[in-house]
């Protein structure tokens, strides 16, 4: 089980002082944040990518590559990487770039994206992003594994004998997610590469992500990748941490009631309960995050959204001392007493790489979270699978 944090990299005003960060501070804010999540013993940091105010990370891979360097053991992820306006051979060199940066530390998400108008920026149209993010996707599951593509589609100029350089680390490609907060379309996908499934679970109720989460676990079985419960299943939340709840509430109130994503909607009180926001003490938010098992199964990759709404860095920091050193320890524990023999571990490179070698020489190998390289599955029926939403999204 991996524990982390996702960030959007919004830039916005603090509601209790009234002042606003800088777009260079914030991004160092956020440099702190991650560096910060592997002194506490968490397993991974996810940035956004958003190509419009008030959000900062536009290159992703410039962010976690600059990480990467500061970092030793976190797992470097994106919470979006935009499949659709993104050039997928651009997405194959960068990401495999970072890999080898970063000794293996990357995955990624993929993602259509909660801005319209980042289409058209793009010069793509929004009205075809569902087969923007089939065809794209099927580019890029190609161009990792195969040394030499030659590829015709409809979005793109064809690719005649075009190797992407560099090749992914140890011959294994980056662990990809596909990020969801309402479409089957993307379960279907996930499912069909035997990829990842990352339900963003933080602003709906609970019986709308059930059921893609079951739809991606069936789906999973049913394109050979292994059983349901085999299936590799990430989820989102959101926290804000007090030793007394009461204090945790009266402290947050005001971010909530003011932040662009959720402000002025439902009440603070309203969306604790309907969602899987905690504020309040660390028990509290140790005994929320339990039921999620109960609610979708047992997963793989827990990612907690805790520092936007103009948060200061000084609380953000805080705030990860309390869920490194009193949240994640006890979560840890108790997910991994229950964990049935059959469920596979979260997806790691050496992990990966490990199977990869016993599939090539017919040993017993891990399964599950180490992905399907050897799938053949690499788009040529790209109407079995589909396009992506941005996991960071309301």
């Amino acid at each position: 089980m991996q524990f982390g944090i996702f960030t959007v990299g919004d830039v916005t005003a603090d509601p209790t002082t009234g002042r606003t960060p800088t777009e260079h501070e914030r991004i160092k804010a956020m440099v702190a944040i991650a560096q910060k999540a592997e002194e506490v013993g968490l397993d991974v940091f996810a940035t956004g990518e958003h190509h419009n105010p008030p959000f900062v990370p536009s290159s992703p891979t410039t962010m976690l590559g600059h990480i990467a360097a500061r970092t030793e053991r976190l797992i470097l992820s994106t919470s979006t990487t935009l499949i659709t306006t993104n050039d997928p051979v651009k997405i194959a060199e960068d990401y495999a770039m970072l890999q080898h940066l970063a000794d293996g530390r990357v995955d990624l998400m993929m993602g259509r994206g909660n801005t319209g108008p980042v289409y058209p920026w793009f010069g793509k149209d929004i009205r075809q992003g569902i087969a923007l993010a089939v065809e794209n996707y099927a580019l890029l599951h190609e161009l990792w594994r195969k040394d030499v593509v030659n590829w015709e589609g409809k979005f793109r100029t064809p690719l005649q004998s075009f190797t992407s350089t560099p090749r992914p680390l140890d011959g294994v490609p980056p662990f990809v997610w596909h990020g969801s907060i309402r479409s089957p379309e993307i379960a279907e996908q996930a499912a069909y590469y035997g990829d990842g499934f990352f339900a963003n679970n933080i602003f709906w109720p609970k019986d709308h992500f059930r059921k893609l989460i079951n739809l991606y676990r069936e789906r999973y079985a049913h394109y050979g990748h292994g059983t349901p419960d085999q299936a590799v299943v990430g989820l989102g939340g959101q926290l804000f941490l007090h030793k007394n709840s009461q204090e945790a509430v009266r402290r947050f109130r005001p971010y909530f009631d003011n932040a662009p994503v959720y402000g002025h909607g439902p009440s603070l009180e309203e969306f604790t309960s309907q969602t899987p926001l905690t504020v309040g003490s660390p028990q509290e938010a140790i005994e929320k995050t339990l039921t999620f098992r109960e609610s979708f199964g047992d997963y793989q990759r827990q990612l907690f959204l805790m520092d936007h709404a103009g948060l200061p860095l000084k609380t953000v920091l805080e705030q990860l001392d309390i869920l490194g050193e009193e949240v994640v320890p006890v979560l840890r524990e108790e997910m991994e007493k229950n964990r049935p023999a059959g469920v596979p571990d979260a997806p790691t490179h050496a992990a990966r790489v490990a199977q990869a070698l016993a599939d090539t020489t017919g040993t017993t190998g891990t399964t599950g979270a180490t992905g399907s390289d050897s799938d053949t599955n690499t788009g040529s029926h790209s109407d079995s699978a589909h396009g992506t939403e941005e996991v960071s999204a309301s």
